[in-house]
């Protein structure tokens, strides 16, 4: 709902890099409100670290 919320109002994008900015920041607003943990997210990561290994923080 929020991602639509904020793309509604613009009727188009320069190109995919532009809206997926766009995503990434209104999500980074959005997450900042949620105050439930995120469901699986252990799982969720894992397979995250499997798939994009360079991509990952190593801890």
């Amino acid at each position: 709902m929020g991602l639509r919320k904020i793309t509604k109002n613009r009727g188009s994008f320069q190109s995919d890099e532009a809206l997926l900015k766009l995503f990434y920041l209104a999500l980074k607003n959005i997450s900042a409100k949620w105050t439930m943990p995120i469901r699986d997210w252990k799982a969720a990561l894992n397979r995250f670290t499997i798939q994009f290994e360079d991509r990952m923080p190593q801890h």
